[in-house]
């Protein structure tokens, strides 16, 4: 069973740095591309970061500059560096993955699994 466990949350002031990792378990064939969403309180989950399984990076432009997404494929593990955090930064924090299982006998089509997320907040 794939399962995707954030970590790293916190409370922290503005200003301050967290980073978040993601580890992907399970019987994995391949993963694909993987992210990071957030969902503030009252409003809609958003697109934070993504990278494709080639490292190609996308980003939103909220958090250009101050967030950097890196993967180690090795691990199947997804990471989120967060540097000058922001109030508005507040959220839960969701990574997700798009993959392949292994069933034994051959590979799954592909499938995008979430974890529970990760609470980040930015104290003023």
């Amino acid at each position: 069973q794939v399962q995707l466990v954030e970590s790293g949350g916190g409370l922290v002031q503005a200003g301050g740095s967290l980073r978040l990792s993601c580890a992907v378990s399970g019987r994995i064939f391949s993963i694909n591309a993987m992210g990071w969403y957030r969902q503030a309180p009252g409003k809609q989950r958003e697109l934070v970061a993504t990278i494709t399984s080639g490292g190609r990076t996308n980003y939103a432009d909220s958090v250009k500059g101050r967030f950097s997404i890196s993967r180690d494929n090795a691990k199947n593990t997804v990471y989120l560096q967060m540097n000058s955090l922001k109030p508005e930064d507040t959220a839960v924090y969701y990574c997700n993955a798009d993959l392949r299982e292994w069933t034994g006998s051959y590979p799954t089509g592909d499938k995008t699994y979430w974890g529970k997320g990760t609470l980040v907040t930015v104290s003023s």
